[in-house]
């Protein structure tokens, strides 16, 4: 008898949990790259619970080198994605409606990192060199800001040579390039541990350049937020992700640790995590998750500069909205 009634307690326990999973809102999340501390946030909320008490199964689909969110979420293949708004307003004036509902990063990582024995000590020295670039919507950022400088990138004595930088240090290593594309949370790390010491280089921080712009935000569909059940889904998600990073920014170490229990490529160290984390904690901070107006604008400022060929021509409209936030918040 007491086994009949083990037996009966087991099944009901799983036949509840097999309820809750079928009642729980799925949410698919597509990341701008790989498994790491930039996404930290996102996997603190699944690996704590928070994604759970709001009612949701969040799937968080890593990205890489050959994927780009817009053409995710434009498929069909998540419900929200991670993505910098250069790249997204690029997208939107092309024609994929993305919408920005929350920011939770404040401050851009963004910098070129140059050798100082390649001479390059400002901007102006930029000329006549040959500049690591990211591409897959990362090149928006760095293409508005040679319009600003005058620079063409195609190459001429009058502008910059540019090199389609890998994910990797290599070329500034090898001397391929006089300066590289490098975030302050990754990259730059890399060029410290293949042994070049600080005092040999040089750094040009996007937002010390006046060219900052968003990176990071999560973005959906504007048709999407037509349909009440999905906008409600975006609240849960919205608020849960803030309460991820808000938690990651206060427990720096717990955070990699759950980042590198995610990385199913098991790629990433332990130390370096611990340090994209508490890099990435100063570009979170101050941030609650609602867009800042004042940052869209210097934005949008940005990217409409450089005479001939800006990354966007015009001012968008319905580019973000404070509705997810504003109920997330409350």
């Amino acid at each position: 008898m007491k086994r009949t009634i083990a037996s009966l307690l087991l099944s009901s326990a799983m036949t509840l949990a097999a309820f809750d999973a079928m009642a729980a809102d799925k949410v698919t999340l597509q990341l701008k790259w790989v498994t790491q501390a930039q996404f930290a946030g996102y996997y603190v909320a699944k690996d704590k619970g928070f994604y759970e008490e709001e009612g949701l199964d969040v799937e968080i689909k890593p990205g890489g080198p050959d994927i780009a969110p817009p053409q995710v979420i434009a498929g069909g293949g998540a419900d929200v994605v991670v993505d910098w708004m250069p790249s997204a307003l690029a997208t939107r004036e092309k024609g994929v409606p993305l919408v920005n509902i929350a920011q939770p990063f404040k401050k851009s990582g963004m910098m070129l990192t140059c050798l100082k024995e390649s001479g390059v000590a400002t901007p102006a020295d930029f000329k006549g060199k040959t500049l690591g670039v990211w591409f897959f919507g990362n090149e928006y950022p760095f293409l508005s800001w040679m319009s600003q400088l005058g620079l063409k990138t195609d190459g001429g004595p009058d502008g910059v040579t540019v090199l389609k930088q890998g994910f990797n240090v290599d070329p500034l290593i090898q001397k391929q390039a006089a300066c590289i594309s490098t975030m302050t949370y990754n990259e730059y790390g890399q060029v410290l541990d293949a042994g070049i010491k600080p005092e040999d280089l040089v750094t040009f921080k996007y937002e010390d350049q006046g060219v900052a712009t968003l990176e990071d935000g999560l973005y959906v569909l504007e048709d999407k937020l037509k349909d009440a059940a999905f906008k409600d889904k975006m609240v849960k998600f919205v608020r849960a992700s803030m309460k991820g990073w808000k938690y990651a920014e206060e427990h720096v170490d717990e955070a990699a640790g759950i980042v590198l229990e995610n990385d199913a490529t098991g790629a990433q160290t332990e130390e370096h995590q611990k340090r994209m984390m508490g890099e990435i904690a100063k570009l979170t901070a101050g941030s609650n998750g609602a867009l800042d107006e004042a940052d869209y604008t210097r934005t949008v400022a940005s990217l409409m500069k450089g005479g001939s060929d800006p990354v966007i021509t015009k001012e968008p409209t319905g580019a973000w909205t404070h509705e997810i936030t504003d109920a997330a918040l409350k």
